[in-house]
């Protein structure tokens, strides 16, 4: 069955699973900090918007998801509605450049949202939201290489 899968077919599968796995870790991470965030504006409503800011760095990775999505769409001519045949070991490379994003986008989307629990910093001490954003920061440099990897890996197929 899988023999019967053409380079196009592959090349799918990557751009699926790099908008689809990356958008359910940031589906999570979002909703794992929304959890924490709406503790604290029960509390306080006027700290809304900064632990909507808080919130919102999980999904991220789910954008970096459906822009790699994009680029190999548009390699493979699929945008531009004229879509050529793909070799299968060029599908398989295109589906192993979408890798990256698909899984560090899902672990870190998932982590960032649990990092970004840390809204409650913003809670106690308002003064120390930079503070409380180095946390969701670090993980989220871990997505942003991953997805220069994935991009520089499809665009120089």
């Amino acid at each position: 069955m899988l023999a019967n899968i053409s380079g196009n077919g592959w090349a799918l599968l990557g751009a699926a699973l790099a908008v689809a796995l990356a958008g359910c870790g940031s589906a999570i991470g979002v909703g794992i900090a929304g959890q924490a965030a709406s503790g604290v504006v029960t509390e306080d409503p006027g700290k809304f918007a900064r632990v909507l800011i808080m919130q919102l760095l999980p999904g991220t990775q789910g954008i970096y998801g459906l822009l790699v999505s994009f680029i190999v769409l548009s390699k493979i001519g699929l945008l531009g509605g004229g879509m050529g045949y793909l070799e299968v070991a060029d599908g398989l490379l295109i589906l192993a450049a979408c890798l990256p994003i698909a899984l560090a986008g899902l672990i870190s989307a998932i982590y960032q949202g649990r990092t970004s629990a840390a809204i409650g910093i913003v809670a106690k001490k308002p003064d120390q939201f930079g503070k409380a954003m180095l946390f969701p920061a670090m993980v989220e440099t871990y997505a942003i290489l991953s997805l220069l990897i994935s991009i520089l890996a499809v665009t120089s197929l």
